[in-house]
């Protein structure tokens, strides 16, 4: 290599370093501590929580009818066979077989029950012609004998009074046990009616049930009521019920099919920042399966009652978000990053949360120029709002630099501190009360505090 190269590579070095160091020197000291500047814009506080989606609306494939479960005592049964969670099926397309097992040891009762019944029915018909041919007998016989009666009456006239009499009597006696032994055979014949009667309506009864369980049996075979794709219905627990898992009569829902159209984010919010949550406000909700698309969305409930997280002693509310618009490629159960807007403050200045210092309740913060007590105000995620003590443009040091405890403290005149005393208190209120009422602007924002450039 000849020396001219060697000039020029060496002077290419030079200018790069000299670059580097220029372009790094706003960031940092020569310590190589990291200096951030003072920002002015909009700053937005918001919450930030984890959910996952699910419909707006869905269609119920529901089970066996509750009412035949009922007449056969089944209150639970489980799912024998289902289509794997996400599967696109059409109108009428088989989706779950539920096991039978204890519908099919009702269905042979029944058919014992049955078989029982019609040997009962058969029996009774039996004994009852046998009883009403026999009364029948009995009445002929009675008529036979009431005419020979007659007969002996006719003959005693040339008899004397007494034995006339004792004919007489003997007759009107065979009479009477006619009359009597025709009402009884009435009787006998209604009361063998009744027995056929109510035989044969347990033997219809007996069938009918039958038929019901043999009816709920297919009903056992459960198909899609219409076109989608279906999704597990989840449990008291939030478990989705599959293959093993168990349905009750009284929620008689196996999976769904939701409107993939209309699609809300459900999370959950802890205790502490509930209170900033309202209906109205404007969230940004990110799908972590798609990391560069985002959606705007609607606070749309929130909860008015707490509940225990499982495994935790933390208390958290349930807070319904709509997404706004639609897209294909989002689905149910997917997880999301749900950033709630609760308040827009436009026109302050601040810089990162790591800036601010504490000490004996005075905050303050590191610059070039020592020590500076600053009066804070609202916070987000990443940045703070300083009411006073620092300009726009001002150098910050994210971390205290090396000695820096020794340093001297510029304290701020007392009557810029009581000014600004309740201030963060007066500025959130008037952020929360015009945050639904303000109008939309033009471009994006980028929500870590002002807008994009």
């Amino acid at each position: 290599m000849n020396r001219k190269n060697i000039i020029v590579l060496s002077v290419s070095f030079l200018l790069l370093v000299s670059f580097i160091w220029y372009f790094s020197s706003d960031s940092s000291d020569s310590s190589g501590v990291i200096i951030v500047e003072v920002e002015e814009g909009e700053f937005i506080i918001d919450v930030t929580t984890t959910g996952e989606l699910e419909a707006r609306s869905s269609e119920e494939i529901k089970g066996p009818n509750p009412n035949g479960l009922r007449s056969s005592k089944i209150h639970r049964y489980t799912i024998e066979d289902i289509v794997p969670d996400g599967t696109v099926v059409d109108s009428g397309q088989w989706v779950a077989t539920l096991d039978r097992s204890d519908l099919q040891n009702k269905i042979t009762d029944q058919e014992l029950e049955v078989e029982k019944l019609e040997t009962q029915y058969v029996k009774t018909q039996l004994d009852t012609t046998l009883t009403l041919r026999a009364a029948r007998d009995e009445l002929i016989n009675l008529k036979f004998t009431l005419e020979e009666k007659q007969i002996v009456v006719d003959q005693s006239i040339y008899e004397p009074p007494a034995t006339q009499r004792q004919v007489k009597i003997d007759f009107e006696k065979t009479q009477r046990s006619l009359y009597q032994n025709i009402e009884n055979y009435e009787i006998k014949k209604q009361k063998a009616q009744a027995e056929m009667r109510e035989v044969a309506a347990n033997l219809e009864k007996a069938k009918r049930v039958l038929k019901e369980f043999n009816k709920l049996k297919n009903e056992f075979i459960v198909t899609a009521p219409k076109s989608g794709m279906v999704n597990y219905k989840r449990d008291w627990n939030g478990k989705k019920i599959g293959v093993g898992g168990q349905v009750s009569m009284w929620d008689n829902v196996v999976a769904t099919l939701p409107n993939l159209s209309a699609m809300n984010s459900k999370t959950y919010v802890n205790e502490i920042d509930i209170s900033k949550v309202k209906q109205g406000q404007t969230a940004i909700i990110e799908v972590d399966a798609f990391p560069n698309k985002s959606f705007t969305g609607v606070v749309y409930e929130v909860a008015n009652m707490g509940e225990q997280m499982s495994n935790s002693n933390a208390k958290v509310f349930e807070v319904i978000i709509q997404v706004d618009g639609y897209d294909s490629v989002i689905r149910p159960s997917m997880t999301t990053k749900n950033r709630i807007i609760t308040s827009i403050i436009d026109s302050v200045i601040f810089l990162p949360i790591e800036c601010v210092n504490v000490s004996d309740s005075v905050n303050f913060v590191f610059t070039r120029a020592g020590k500076k007590q600053v009066i804070p105000g609202e916070i987000n995620e990443t940045s703070i709002i300083i009411h006073a003590g620092l300009e726009v443009g001002d150098k910050v040091y994210l971390i205290p630099p090396e000695g820096a405890d020794e340093w001297s403290l510029h304290m701020l005149d007392q009557d810029i501190i009581d000014k600004f005393k309740f201030l963060d208190k007066k500025t959130q209120e008037a952020s929360e009360s015009s945050n639904t009422k303000r109008p939309k602007r033009k471009g994006k924002r980028n929500f870590n505090g002002k807008r994009k450039k």
